[in-house]
């Protein structure tokens, strides 16, 4: 380790721009609790430094989002009521990976379908993130469709609670962002799959990546 300023040690990154997923080893992991969708436990690990520290963590299935373009590059919007933040959030079609084996694309056709009746002929892979990786392991993908057709008998009736209504909205993509930056929008995949979705188009789509691309996640710990 070369020395920086005044004798500190040099904290410059000098390697590729990308995340690696390299684990810290596992000394013990103590389960607190388990709910019907994630659970919480306790891992205690030693850094590549030599430090042991202990940190509560989520353990969560993973979600995925879409960004779904209509033929005038209108964002499709659903307006959702969310109980941790007690308001309702206009929000992109999103869903748990909760079904074992299930490929992250077949979720994301199948959450499009069920929460807003439409269907897409084209896919595409439009960003990936870890939602809050200080606390959690839950690795998020954001689709792109487009090529939209509703179905034939609208959105199936399946939701129920929080799902049972659903208005949609349709926003031009522009004024999504305009929206995203003035602080009216809030949810996470919404936020970052609109700015996303803009950026890719300014870009000319280049930056896609094929729906089949697995997800990347840190391993089993």
């Amino acid at each position: 380790m070369t020395e920086g300023p005044e004798g500190s040690p040099d904290e410059t990154w000098r390697g590729p721009i990308r995340d690696i997923a390299d684990p810290a080893e596992l000394l013990d992991s103590t389960p607190r609790y388990a709910g019907a969708v994630w659970a919480v436990r306790t891992d205690r690990a030693r850094l590549p430094h030599g430090a042991v520290v202990e940190r509560d963590l989520v353990d969560h299935p993973g979600a995925v989002g879409i960004v779904a373009l209509d033929e005038r590059e209108r964002v499709l919007l659903i307006r959702q009521y969310r109980q941790p933040v007690g308001g309702y959030l206009l929000e992109l079609p999103a869903g748990l990976r909760d079904k074992g084996g299930e490929e992250p694309w077949v979720t994301a056709q199948r959450e499009l379908e069920e929460e807003t009746g439409y269907r897409a002929r084209e896919w595409a892979v439009l960003l990936d993130f870890f939602n809050s990786p200080g606390g959690s392991n839950e690795a998020f993908r954001c689709y792109l469709a487009r090529g939209l057709e509703e179905l034939p008998g609208g959105r199936p009736r399946t939701g129920e609670a929080e799902e049972h209504h659903l208005p949609r909205a349709w926003l031009p993509l522009d004024d999504a962002v305009a929206h995203v930056l003035s602080g009216d929008l809030h949810n996470p995949t919404t936020v970052a799959g609109i700015l996303a979705a803009a950026a890719s188009r300014d870009r000319g789509w280049a930056s896609l990546r094929p729906a089949s691309e697995p997800m990347w996640t840190l391993p089993d710990g």
